[in-house]
């Protein structure tokens, strides 16, 4: 599968069933995650994978409202990293910049071997952060949930459920780019 295909394939599914979240798996997932770029080749990010049934009810215990469906994964990944492991440069923190795309390869290697990889931003960071044993100044920028897709859609809510046949509508390409200096289309929060 080319890097295209992976991420036309990449979805955020939430009926989630169980898969084989082996060490061999997870060791695939952060070496996607250690190719990755990063200031000054920093590497901030980190990674907590809540796998045993002990330390996924301490991961369900930090999720907003909504998050249910969670639980039919087979593990979450907290990703985090500390601002002072980066660059800061003026007013850029490149450690949520960095950590973001260490996430990202995550997700697509997860793709690529059959796997959902769902993150979400519904928890309590400070929460996680000490039920996992993360040291205090680490931000816990994302949870993600890895599973295999599945047609079980009880532990959805209707409105989750019925976004889980199509992909979500793209926002227009010329209300995200414009070339050789601003343009008034990329003003204000898209609406789709």
């Amino acid at each position: 599968m080319t890097v295209k295909e992976t991420m036309e394939a990449r979805r955020s599914y939430r009926a989630l069933g169980p898969a084989d979240v082996s060490d061999g798996v997870l060791k695939e997932l952060v070496q996607a995650a250690q190719l990755t770029t990063s200031c000054f080749n920093n590497q901030p990010w980190r990674f907590v994978f809540a796998r045993s049934q002990e330390a996924l009810a301490k991961v369900h215990g930090c999720l907003s409202k909504g998050n249910e469906w969670v639980r039919g994964g087979s593990c979450v990944a907290a990703c985090f990293a500390r601002k002072d492991y980066d660059c800061v440069i003026k007013e850029r923190e490149y450690y949520l910049f960095d950590l973001g795309q260490a996430a990202f390869a995550l997700q697509l290697r997860a793709a690529e071997l059959g796997l959902v990889a769902h993150p979400i931003a519904g928890f309590d960071n400070e929460k996680v952060r000490q039920e996992l044993g993360i040291p205090e100044g680490n931000m816990v920028l994302t949870l993600i949930v890895l599973g295999k897709k599945t047609a079980d859609k009880t532990a959805l809510s209707p409105q989750q459920a019925a976004m889980e046949d199509a992909r979500p509508p793209r926002l227009p390409l010329e209300t995200l780019y414009s070339v050789d200096g601003y343009d008034a289309r990329l003003a204000g929060k898209p609406q789709r």
